[in-house]
């Protein structure tokens, strides 16, 4: 039997409101034991400057424009996850950790994918091996850096398909800052890509029109109407010209300048309307299980619901905590990339051959 290894898996998603971290137990193929999760939220000061500097990397020379900010942004967010890897080594062991970093800048078109995160200074902070940039080498293999969390999916799901709790073919839909599916055929082959915004454009909606960083439960859309014109409208100027085309996306792909002069409400439901909308289109024919935060908004889940065919399920109705599918994914990596595993594929990333990545860092004696 293969060894296990354990590690502590870092996600810092597009929301920025905190950290999800996960421990878990595994071969790095077919063995999965989740043993810790838990949620750190960031500052409201600190949250404030993710958006802050997120929104102003609107093209690669932003990078170089706010250098200073990234990196004074990078050390913080590095002592963070750190204090959180010290806490939690504290209850439970863990051999390695994967270090997602914060996402501030990720583009196809120019394969560039920037996550920061000091890997060499949390490797020294903790005394522990830090894997991170988690995509640069399957960029350089013609892939586009994301999704990276199919093949835990694909691990998740044979495990839980050997314990009779699952039938395939079925798909993982993870609703984050940009949604992504998983699809699973008889077969275990993996069809993976971003399907459109999941929690973005709902959250910056708030966030600029509210004192609030989310809709929490979708209570807000439940108030409003969708505007039909406007609803339209985007759909034939936007979707049809940019989100058919593309496997991967960065926030900044969407805006919300659509629903100015809407009350709080009515933009909100109608940019809700049209986030599912969006999804809907991309979903194919399987059964699926929805994880991530957004599958706690329950206008979003409701509205995609009524415009698709397939089963929707949750996938806490496995008995597994849906908020900490991304973190545990980037522990499975950790131990993949570790193993000389690779961690994307093709039919995931679009790169041209199966890829190992993550940057492996041993800097403590």
């Amino acid at each position: 039997m293969e060894k296990n290894l354990s590690a502590l898996g870092f996600m810092s998603g597009t929301s920025g409101d905190g950290v999800d971290t996960s421990v878990i137990s595994s071969n790095g193929k077919d063995t999965i034991n989740i043993k810790y999760n838990r949620f750190d939220p960031y500052p409201t000061s600190l949250s404030n400057k993710i958006h802050r500097v997120k929104e102003n990397i609107l093209q690669m020379q932003d990078l170089l424009k706010y250098s200073s900010d990234i990196e004074d942004l990078e050390k913080q967010i590095t002592d963070f996850h750190a204090d959180i890897a010290i806490k939690t080594s504290k209850k439970i062991d863990y051999d390695l950790i994967g270090f997602h970093g914060h996402t501030i800048y990720h583009n196809t078109d120019e394969k560039i994918s920037k996550q920061i995160g000091l890997g060499n200074s949390l490797s020294k902070i903790t005394n522990k091996t830090v894997v991170y940039d988690f995509r640069q080498n399957d960029i350089k293999n013609g892939g586009e850096g994301a999704p990276l969390t199919p093949i835990y999916h694909l691990a998740l799901i044979k495990a839980l398909f050997n314990e009779n709790k699952v039938k395939i073919p079925i798909s993982i839909l993870n609703i984050g800052g940009i949604a992504n599916i998983t699809e699973i055929d008889k077969n275990f082959k993996i069809i993976s890509k971003d399907i459109g915004p999941g929690n973005c454009l709902i959250d910056k909606w708030i966030r600029k029109n509210s004192d609030k960083f989310f809709d929490q439960d979708g209570n807000l859309a439940n108030k409003g109407k969708t505007d039909k014109f406007i609803f339209d409208q985007y759909l034939e100027n936007y979707y049809y010209s940019k989100i058919s085309s593309k496997r991967s996306f960065d926030t900044n792909d969407f805006d919300i300048s659509f629903a100015k002069g809407l009350s709080l409400e009515n933009g909100t439901t109608t940019i809700s309307d049209l986030t599912s909308e969006l999804l809907s289109k991309k979903i194919g024919k399987n059964n699926i299980y929805v994880c991530g935060g957004g599958r706690k908004n329950k206008f979003l889940i409701n509205s995609l619901k009524s415009k698709i065919k397939n089963k929707l399920l949750y996938i806490d109705d496995l008995n597994i905590d849906g908020d900490f599918i991304e973190s545990q994914a980037f522990a499975f990596l950790a131990i993949r990339s570790y193993l000389g595993l690779p961690i994307s594929f093709p039919s995931t990333t679009n790169c041209k051959h199966p890829s190992t990545g993550g940057n492996i860092i041993k800097t403590f004696n």
